[in-house]
């Protein structure tokens, strides 16, 4: 396999992980301060709060392993 398909590869898998295990995490956290915003049917701040933890969550598990993985190149 050509090495910069392999680092492609490798990039898009960490990407894809750090994104749903982020998302997970923001949606757990939120859980624990009482705010399910996958299981609400309403629109309001609470939901809204939610929702920016499962972003933010999802934001930084993807940062998160990207800086994994290119550790992990620089050995």
């Amino acid at each position: 396999m050509n090495i910069d398909t392999k680092n492609a590869l490798r990039e898009g898998v960490a990407d894809a992980l750090g994104f749903v295990l982020g998302a997970l995490a923001g949606w757990g956290l939120g859980l624990q301060f009482g705010i399910d915003f996958i299981g609400s049917t309403d629109w309001g701040l609470t939901q809204l709060a939610g929702l920016a933890l499962i972003l933010a969550g999802s934001g930084l598990g993807r940062w998160l392993m990207r800086r994994l993985i290119l550790k992990g190149e620089q050995r």
